[in-house]
């Protein structure tokens, strides 16, 4: 199964975020952390989070970019289990039947992403529409995109 991985360009990034992910930790897309905020209350690091982050699921930071990636079920599951756990302590998920079905949705998505070959590196662009917020994610050329693991 693939999965969305976090790869970093370069030291400048670490200064885009309010925090950063850890190259190699697996990541969502993250969107919801920005549901219930205004789009003006939006500035800043929190800004660019919003823009083109994806969230890194372990460090819940932030990075521009990542790559398909080969994930194991039992690293799937991990993850989903981190995220459940991340929404209850932090979301006010209601118990973690809830959190878990969210986690499995967020997951399932994410997941989505990656139908294509392993290695290729992928940005998203998100603002904010009539419809809520709204999400385009594309393919990076490799070429020129440098990066750290």
């Amino acid at each position: 199964m693939r999965f969305p991985r976090i790869v970093r360009f370069d030291a400048a990034e670490r200064q885009a975020f309010p925090t950063m992910a850890e190259p190699g930790e697996w990541a969502i897309s993250g969107a919801f952390v920005f549901s219930v905020r205004e789009p003006g209350m939006l500035i800043g690091k929190d800004l660019a989070a919003f823009r083109s982050g994806f969230l890194g699921v372990g460090s819940f930071g932030w990075a521009s970019r990542v790559e398909v990636a080969e994930i194991t079920d039992a690293e799937y599951r991990r993850v989903v289990e981190t995220l459940a756990q991340h929404l209850l302590e932090h979301f006010d998920a209601p118990d973690l039947a809830a959190a878990s079905a969210f986690a499995e949705e967020e997951c399932s998505f994410a997941q989505g992403l990656c139908d294509r070959a392993v290695g290729t590196l992928l940005a998203v662009e998100r603002s904010f529409g009539a419809q809520g917020i709204a999400e385009r994610f594309r393919i990076v050329e490799r070429e020129s995109a440098p990066m750290s693991r």
